[in-house]
């Protein structure tokens, strides 16, 4: 059998980077000539198998806090996000004013994408050098495990920064939806932000004068159905580099996961939700008060599941640090060294995806 690797051109890869990823097949390819078997290379090791059975935390439940409270400064609703993000670093947004006519557009985009023949997707392959495009990243070792998974990683914001070699602007629709999209996400990560500043004992405009432009990057991930699920994850165990992540999941299908005090829990969908995390970036700032938590995705054997992560990140050369607002010699010491952020992202995908060993790189 032959398998499909998703190849990308060495002319495409364009200076250092943010890093490289080895390249590897594409599962809906894989599928396609055996839609039974589950290569080796896929199946987790026993430690690392999910639970596939009924999950015995159902009762927890990701906090919800409702956005249009948030924007009328609502006492309660600000504590609810401060308690979120330090017990949990997930909550899910609601009444967050994207209309959902822009999240079916996005989500009907991304499907015609990946149900494009493979030929047309491959030309939007990443680069050698490249973390754009369509195909994996973090792997980084012939012998490691594999995720049951395929994607699709682009930079939106700044408009500089989008590379449209990557996209497939012949797909109708496709870049008017990601636009779209991107620019109202833009707007509520605007206001996540704002009130993260105010959590963190600065005005509204405090992250933005410290960390100056923010960045963007939409990766779409598309995660085929499996005929073992136990056996396989869609995502591995990791926390994201982000300052903070936005996802727009499937409404109909759970799969994504976090670990709350050592237990994995459902985040389940919410119809017209946004689920919200704190980034890696994020609990550098602040001394480590909001931690960026360990999440992973699982497969199902029914149906394929698409999902949405919007990553905003401070700029390339910015570099991060604890707050001094967040620092205190006698009650809350440094507890975390500075670092330029492209330094941070570049150690990171240097490695493959592995719980919370990333932010290891920077604690004291």
């Amino acid at each position: 059998m032959e398998l499909k690797v998703i190849k990308a051109s060495v002319e495409k890869g364009e200076g250092l980077g943010w890093g490289k990823s080895l390249l590897v097949p594409s599962i809906q390819e894989i599928l396609k000539n055996d839609s039974q078997s589950v290569p080796e290379r896929y199946i987790q090791e026993p430690k690392d198998r999910p639970l596939i059975s009924q999950n015995l935390f159902d009762s927890l439940q990701v906090p919800v806090i409702d956005f249009s409270m948030l924007a009328q400064k609502d006492a309660n609703e600000i504590r609810k996000l401060d308690l979120a993000c330090k017990e949990w670093g997930f909550f899910q947004i609601i009444n967050h004013g994207v209309r959902e006519e822009i999240t079916v557009n996005m989500k009907a985009a991304m499907a015609a994408f990946f149900e494009l023949p493979f030929q047309e997707k491959s030309k939007c392959a990443k680069g050698a050098n490249e973390i754009q495009g369509y195909g994996q990243n973090f792997v980084v070792s012939e012998k490691q495990k594999l995720d049951w998974c395929d994607m699709m990683f682009l930079k939106t914001f700044p408009h500089e920064t989008r590379n449209f070699k990557f996209w497939p602007l012949t797909l109708p629709g496709f870049k008017e939806a990601v636009e779209e999209y991107s620019t109202e996400i833009r707007k509520v990560s605007n206001k996540i932000d704002a009130n993260l500043s105010v959590l963190m004992g600065m005005d509204e405009n405090g992250l933005k004068r410290k960390l100056g432009e923010f960045q963007q990057g939409i990766r779409m991930n598309y995660y085929p159905t499996c005929s073992r699920p136990d056996l396989v994850l869609g995502i591995s165990p990791h926390s994201d580099g982000s300052l903070f992540t936005l996802l727009l999941q499937d409404d109909e299908i759970n799969g994504l996961q976090i670990k709350h005090k050592e237990v994995w829990i459902d985040a389940k969908p919410i119809p017209n939700s946004l689920v919200v995390n704190i980034g890696d970036a994020i609990e550098i700032l602040s001394n480590g008060m909001y931690k960026s938590i360990e999440h992973r995705a699982i497969s199902n054997e029914k149906k394929p599941r698409m999902s949405i992560a919007t990553f905003v990140m401070p700029g390339d050369e910015v570099q991060i640090g604890p707050l001094d607002s967040m620092v205190n010699e006698k009650h809350l010491p440094r507890s975390y060294r500075n670092i330029k952020y492209i330094d941070y992202i570049r150690q990171k995908f240097a490695m493959k995806m592995q719980g919370k060993a990333h932010t290891a790189i920077v604690k004291l």
